[in-house]
């Protein structure tokens, strides 16, 4: 199993756990300007759409740095152990986003941006 290309596809789904969380419980929600709702939230929804968009705006980084580590014939393993090592940080990120704790999703995204990082320097070793 390529567990590369399943963290990809895992972290681009991400994104839906900060929707879920900003729209838990559907209090007034407004599906004709879903937008002008969500801006309006606050506390616990905010951080559902914060951590939402964060997330889209990691994965193309991510995605491009994966897929540049296997089109490389970069180490497998080690491809894949920063790749699941990303995802698992992506997603004590969100959970550290809705529980309102700054200072370790501080540090879960500065491991996940290291992820990515490390993806890149593989690739461009092995290319």
């Amino acid at each position: 199993m390529n567990w590369t290309l399943l963290c990809i596809l895992f972290a681009g789904l991400l994104p839906l756990a900060g929707t879920a969380a900003a729209k838990w419980g559907f209090k007034d929600y407004d599906n004709h300007n879903p937008r002008e709702w969500l801006a309006r939230q606050t506390g616990f929804r905010a951080r559902g759409r914060a951590a939402e968009a964060n997330s889209l705006e990691a994965f193309p980084f991510f995605a491009a740095a994966a897929l540049a580590a296997l089109h490389t014939g970069a180490p497998m393993a080690a491809v894949h152990a920063l790749s699941i090592a990303f995802v698992a940080l992506r997603v004590a990120y969100i959970a550290l986003y809705l529980a309102d704790r700054a200072s370790l999703r501080s540090l879960a995204w500065a491991g996940g941006m290291a992820c990515t990082i490390a993806l890149f320097v593989l690739a461009l070793r092995a290319g």
